[in-house]
């Protein structure tokens, strides 16, 4: 059994949205009820890759997992912060998919220049609270009630986790596309930067 991860591509929309729909029909995990369309699924992917990386995770060929990240907030006094998802399928979860993807993404970040990472979960989700307590996430915040999804109430936890030390003038994040136009040999280890993590062989 072979794996890789790679920077994700809007080709790998409709794998991608069969991993996510599931979460948005059958579970509270999103808060996003209706599944996007794989079209919708590609444009989220392009957009996002113009300025945060987004991965995925391949196992003999097939994606089973992805991971990305995205602002925190509009305003640009948050620039240095962002915030993180990842998904994993049914059938490749306690492999280190998930732990892969952050380990990789968390490389990818500091190289761009990002100093906090934040993850919103929904609860109760004792499995998603364990996985965020393990990468070293602190729980910052809980939310009671702030959504209504899957008839009933849920709260909302904020995690963060620090990727760099934050200097008193710090530079400004370099977005992903200027990234991989400028360090596109140095960003192929950081993208591998987590397959360490993953219980499968490596491809070669």
């Amino acid at each position: 059994m072979s794996h890789r991860i790679r920077i994700a591509s809007p080709d790998d929309a409709a794998a991608v949205r069969e991993i996510y729909a599931p979460f948005c029909e059958s579970s509270s995990v999103t808060f996003e009820e209706d599944a996007p369309t794989a079209a919708e699924m590609a444009d989220r992917i392009e957009s996002t890759l113009e300025t945060h990386p987004w991965l995925v995770c391949e196992r003999d060929g097939a994606v089973v997992g992805y991971a990305y990240a995205g602002p925190l907030r509009k305003r640009r006094a948050y620039g240095w912060l962002v915030e993180l998802s990842v998904y994993v399928s049914t059938d490749a979860r306690r492999s280190g998919v998930g732990r892969a993807l952050y380990e990789s993404l968390f490389a990818i970040l500091e190289r761009q220049g990002f100093l906090d990472a934040y993850a919103v979960t929904t609860l109760p989700n004792p499995a998603t609270v364990r996985f965020h307590e393990r990468l070293g996430f602190e729980r910052v915040v809980d939310f009671p009630a702030m959504g209504y999804t899957q008839d009933a109430w849920h709260d909302v936890a904020w995690w963060r986790r620090s990727i760099a030390e934050k200097p008193a003038d710090p530079d400004r994040p370099t977005a992903f596309a200027a990234l991989r136009d400028d360090s596109a040999d140095s960003l192929a280890s950081l993208v591998a930067a987590g397959e360490d993590e993953l219980e499968f062989e490596r491809v070669p």
